[in-house]
């Protein structure tokens, strides 16, 4: 690990407003410990910052000292990009004001908020943006790979709602990205990543939402799996457009008091439905998928937004052990449906299974070319393949799993490449067909613009074309 000096720490305290913590300061290990317990770098310094100003200095000062740059926003990146080793870690966390415009539907939150923060704030007025399902999640990390939760059929993207951000770039300087000014950077960093700058600032669209919102959860014991998987996937098919959707193959019924007693801890599969129309809809809705293959049990009940968009946190526990893959489907064929049951019975962990998202209608009406998400716009499953366990010594085998039922599955996808987030390991040939050839290109070209010494590279990194033009004032 880099040492520095007493003096050039005193140089960056002198320049930062924050507190600057080294490994001598007892609150050293909260600083650098992420969401995904597996992590565990030991950066030279953190500067948890106060403003911009903060994130500017120090990045100007990791450059003087060639030390690499991470950036910890949520702190929810299962790959642990968000802190370095031996590096400098610009620290957001602390940067969580959320303002609202109730009259013309924009919300303005800092780099650092969670989306606990930002549906706290924007569910006052009743309102809110395509967000996570799991509410401790960083708004900077998700919206910047794409983001997609509950309301994507109704609304799209986190990024397709994106109405502008401010950025501290590479060199230290600010601008401010939006569809009028910079528009080739705020068209990058719309799935792009943090590959171009350090957002600091994010201005979303909000739309009408709750303040009370339907939900149910089905579930299928394992026995039943392969028809459960063919009711699941006629269900998503459907589905009326008020409704967000999250399939969970290979789910262990959790300890929870929704869960009938002699159910719990049974392995099966869930299909969770969270419905944005009238109470009668919904219900209709559920009673439709039940009729199909009745459930071994189904849990619905009406909740607050925020509760909504945080009834998962329970199953990512901050301080878990985590590992994932994951790739693209345009359908849970039969054949797909017969390895998934495969691969859930051979997993070891209560924690372990596989989320799949299921992205359609208004995601689908924006035009691929309008952002940088790296992945299809036609209709299709997201699925991941996620290893999670408390236990240290649990993580080997539930990532070998992870990788195995990934290669399993793989033959199915409609491509090599998939959702930048999901990815724990970026290698470059992974990233490079997430985007595709054109997309690839064209990111790089900003990348050369903007960081053309790839001085944010630990992301799912994009690699500067050789020549660039002048970055426009």
């Amino acid at each position: 690990m880099v040492r520095l000096i007493k003096r050039e720490l005193e140089t960056l305290r002198e320049r930062c407003t924050g507190r600057v913590v080294t490994e001598q300061d007892p609150r050293y290990d909260a600083a650098r410990a992420l969401w995904n317990g597996a992590v565990d770098h030991r950066p030279a310094a953190i500067v948890r910052c106060t403003g911009p100003g903060d994130v500017s200095a120090a990045i100007r000062f990791a450059r003087e000292e060639e030390l690499e740059i991470s950036v910890r926003g949520g702190g929810h990146d299962v790959g642990g990009c968000a802190v370095t080793s031996g590096g400098l870690m610009v620290d957001l966390s602390g940067l969580r004001r959320v303002r609202v415009d109730p009259a013309s539907r924009r919300a303005v939150c800092e780099g650092g908020a969670t989306w606990a923060d930002l549906d706290a704030a924007t569910q006052a007025h009743g309102l809110a943006t395509p967000g996570g399902t799991v509410s401790h999640t960083g708004v900077g990390g998700l919206t910047l790979g794409g983001g997609f939760g509950w309301l994507t059929r109704m609304h799209g993207l986190s990024a397709d709602n994106l109405e502008s951000a401010d950025l501290i770039l590479a060199d230290g300087q600010y601008v401010h990205a939006s569809a009028r000014d910079h528009p080739d950077l705020f068209w990058a960093i719309r799935g792009g990543g943090g590959n171009f700058g350090v957002v600091t600032g994010f201005t979303f669209r909000l739309h009408p939402v709750g303040p009370e919102v339907h939900f149910a959860l089905l579930f299928w014991e394992a026995e039943r799996g392969p028809e459960a998987l063919q009711a699941i996937e006629e269900a998503i098919a459907g589905l009326p457009r008020r409704a967000g959707v999250l399939a969970a193959y290979g789910l262990t019924a959790p300890p929870a008091p929704f869960v009938p007693p002699p159910h719990r801890s049974r392995p099966g599969h869930a299909l969770l439905i969270a419905g944005f129309g009238s109470a009668e809809e919904h219900r209709a809705t559920v009673t439709g998928v039940e009729d199909m293959l009745r459930p071994l049990f189904t849990y619905a009940d009406a909740m607050p937004y925020p509760r909504l968009q945080a009834f998962l946190d329970a199953t990512a526990p901050w301080g878990v052990h985590a590992y994932e893959r994951a790739l693209d489907l345009a359908a849970i064929t039969p054949g797909v449906a017969a390895t998934l049951c495969e691969q859930a019975a051979l997993k070891g962990s209560a924690m372990t299974f596989m989320p799949s998202f299921r992205l359609d209608g208004e995601f689908c009406a924006v035009d691929d070319a309008a952002t940088a998400y790296g992945g299809s716009r036609l209709p299709h499953h997201t699925l991941c393949f996620t290893a999670l366990t408390t236990s240290p010594e649990a993580l080997p085998a539930e990532r070998a799993w992870s990788r195995a039922a990934w290669e399993a599955v793989l033959p199915h996808a409609m491509g090599a490449g998939s959702y930048v987030n999901f990815q724990a390991e970026r290698e470059a040939d992974r990233v490079r067909a997430a985007y595709g050839v054109e997309k690839y290109g064209r990111l790089a070209a900003v990348k050369a613009v903007y960081d053309p010494d790839n001085v944010f590279h630990l992301n799912a990194n994009i690699r500067p074309a050789r020549r660039s033009r002048h970055r426009a004032t």
